[in-house]
């Protein structure tokens, strides 16, 4: 360990807290979260019925929506991969409908982009490339029948260039695909962004290429189009690519001008709007590997809780890059901070309100009585409140403390989670916690202290793979005693509705059922009979109440005037002079270093203090006190 996180490791402790409270916690940041509409497209193909997708699609074909159909095709194709029943369906009711064909040829993008994979080339095999390929010539029929079916819509224009990366068309094509979709939309996003890859060094073009290209269609766009931050996605591939140049880049000042422009088109737009996501989630990027970190918070509270795919399925699993980068940008600003000033405010930035509007509902529900867990939940670094769930069982929420413990201030961010971990250590009942946001449901399965089994689902998320469901239902199956764990998988792989699939899980574990309100208000178990607040505890408090007798008794203490034998008075007043002696000697001594010094003095003082209060405390009568009976 090297000395300097001797010093910044305190810092982070103390600080880390502060920084980003204005943040949502991890459980409400969703990936590529659907507005209301698509969510209910979404949910409702993933149960085999098309119609609703049938028409959000016509609606933004009327209405020439271009962007946001652009974004609903792509999200439908996407969830068709999963569950194609309800696009077969459609295709059969209406094989002409141009909404249907469009779906159907983007799907045979994604189809062919999740054959080969996001590796770099010289890491796909060659049967993989093989299929790729094989897949993408497929597409080529559907997706000009979807420009002839629609001719003013520029989304199939977006596929074609797609199409064409993937099949290694050669210039001529794209200059043709792209000059097609120009004439459609000059400003299309969608298009621009597909073509901005295509000239990028790592497929067919160069850096220089790709800046040019990109900086160009924002100096054409109007203002306030998104269009203005695609010299952003520029830096992110010149970022990304493996050039292995140390030391600044030729591309150094574009960086700089591309930031500057997405940070002045961000301030545009609201704090947590949906629309400018997916920029913001590039800026944020740019800014962290740049070291900005102050600027990159900006950024992350900027996005509130739309996480985006790109640009952080680069590095691995979108969601959980997203965090891990918010969560270092937190701490890299704490270890900038003196230990001993005064935690940085958030600003006030007229952002959501997170905690209320889209922070998760969390509940947990132990399989024990209220009084069991009382007394397991001695020391724990939040404030609980418990209610009886029938006769065996018990409900449990955090109580939001004014002011936040020092112990609940280094737990992890679920603080429900964390307590639960703590009030099952060593006991044989396990507890359940869910959690519940508009876009996901969630639980985490704590058994003597440790997490057992996890899952989650999301309104378009895939169906869980079947191992691992497997795995998550066998390991609930052994906590509660349940014979056959094939019901409880087929839960887990179900799709469309998590709050639904969360209260079906609970039934099938044969636990009460969730409060009424659970979901919607953030505590909900105070109208409950017999609802009681446990309240946090001081580390000291909690050891000296779980130190009790067999029968639940704390152990008497002391009189307060029984007098001190004499050999305690000698040792206490030798210890004194020792190192009141020492801690002379050790701040006239210069050698002596500030440690010792300050060592000494505490010690002095310590040993002053116990003296002072046994002479408050000593017996006034010289007479002895009577023995006790």
């Amino acid at each position: 360990m090297r000395l300097t996180a001797l010093f910044t490791v305190p810092r982070v402790l103390r600080h880390s807290n502060a920084i980003g409270a204005d943040l949502p916690p991890d459980d409400a940041v969703v990936l590529d979260a659907p507005d209301p509409p698509l969510r209910a497209a979404l949910a409702a193909a993933s149960s085999g019925d098309h119609a609703p997708a049938a028409e959000l699609l016509a609606g933004t074909r009327e209405h020439a929506q271009w962007e946001r159909r652009d974004t609903c095709v792509s999200r439908l194709a996407r969830a068709s991969l999963h569950h194609p029943g309800w696009l077969d369906s459609w295709l059969e009711d209406s094989p002409e409908d141009p909404d249907a064909v469009l779906v159907k040829a983007d799907q045979y993008i994604y189809q062919a982009w999740q054959i080969r994979t996001g590796a770099r080339a010289k890491h796909v095999e060659a049967d993989q490339f093989r299929a790729f390929h094989a897949v993408l010539r497929d597409s080529v029929p559907v997706i000009s029948a979807a420009a002839e079916l629609n001719p003013g819509d520029p989304v199939p224009w977006r596929i074609a260039l797609t199409q064409a990366r993937g099949i290694q068309a050669p210039r001529e094509v794209f200059d043709t695909y792209r000059s097609e979709a120009n004439a459609r939309d000059p400003h299309h996003e969608g298009c621009h962004v597909q073509a901005l890859q295509y000239l990028c060094a790592k497929w067919y073009g160069s850096h220089e290429e790709m800046f040019a290209y990109a900086e160009r269609t924002a100096d054409q766009a109007p203002p306030g189009s998104r269009l203005h931050a695609l010299p952003l996605q520029a830096v992110v591939e010149y970022l990304i690519a493996d050039d292995g140049t140390p030391g600044p880049g030729p591309h150094s000042a574009r960086t700089a001008a591309a930031v500057a422009r997405a940070q002045a088109l961000s301030e545009s737009y609201a704090p947590g709007d949906r629309e400018a996501a997916g920029f913001r989630n590039h800026l944020a990027y740019v800014l962290w590997a740049l070291n900005r970190h102050e600027e990159a918070l900006t950024a992350f509270r900027s996005i509130g809780v739309h996480a985006t795919t790109f640009p952080w399925t680069y590095f691995g699993e979108a969601r959980e890059e997203f965090l891990e980068a918010r969560s270092d940008t937190r701490i890299e600003l704490a270890t900038r901070i003196p230990f001993f000033r005064g935690s940085p405010v958030p600003p006030d930035t007229g952002a959501h309100d997170w905690e209320r509007e889209l922070a998760p509902r969390s509940l947990a529900i132990a399989s024990t009585g209220p009084t069991e867990v009382a007394r397991a939940a001695l020391i724990c670094g939040h404030s609980l409140r418990t209610a009886p769930a029938g006769n065996h069982h018990t409900y449990v929420e955090i109580v939001p403390d004014p002011v936040r413990g020092r112990r609940g201030a280094l737990l992890p961010e679920d603080p429900l989670t964390a307590a639960a971990g703590n009030f099952t250590t060593a006991e044989d009942w396990p507890a359940l916690v869910l959690h519940r946001t508009p876009e996901r449901s969630s639980f985490t399965l704590v058994h003597r202290g440790r997490k057992a089994a996890a899952h989650v689902w999301e309104t378009a998320a895939p169906a869980t793979d079947h191992a691992e469901a497997t795995a998550t239902a066998a390991a609930l199956a052994r906590a509660y005693g349940i014979a056959d764990p094939r019901p409880l998988a087929h839960v887990l792989r179900a799709t469309g509705d998590p709050a639904r699939h969360q209260s079906e899980l609970v039934a099938a574990l044969r636990l009460p059922p969730p409060p009424a309100g659970y979901g919607g208000a953030q505590e909900v178990l105070a109208e409950l009979p017999g609802a009681r607040v446990l309240a946090r505890r001081g580390f000291l408090a909690g050891m000296r109440d779980t130190m009790t007798t067999k029968s639940g008794v704390h152990p008497e203490a002391p009189p307060q005037d029984e007098p001190h034998p004499a050999h305690w008075w000698v040792l206490r007043t030798a210890a004194l002079l020792f190192f009141t002696a020492a801690a002379g000697y050790a701040w006239w001594t210069p050698d002596i270093g500030w440690f010792r010094s300050s060592a000494s003095t505490a010690l002095a003082l310590h040993f002053a203090a116990k003296l002072v209060r046994a002479l408050r405390r000593r017996p006034v009568s010289s007479t002895p006190p009577p023995a006790a009976s």
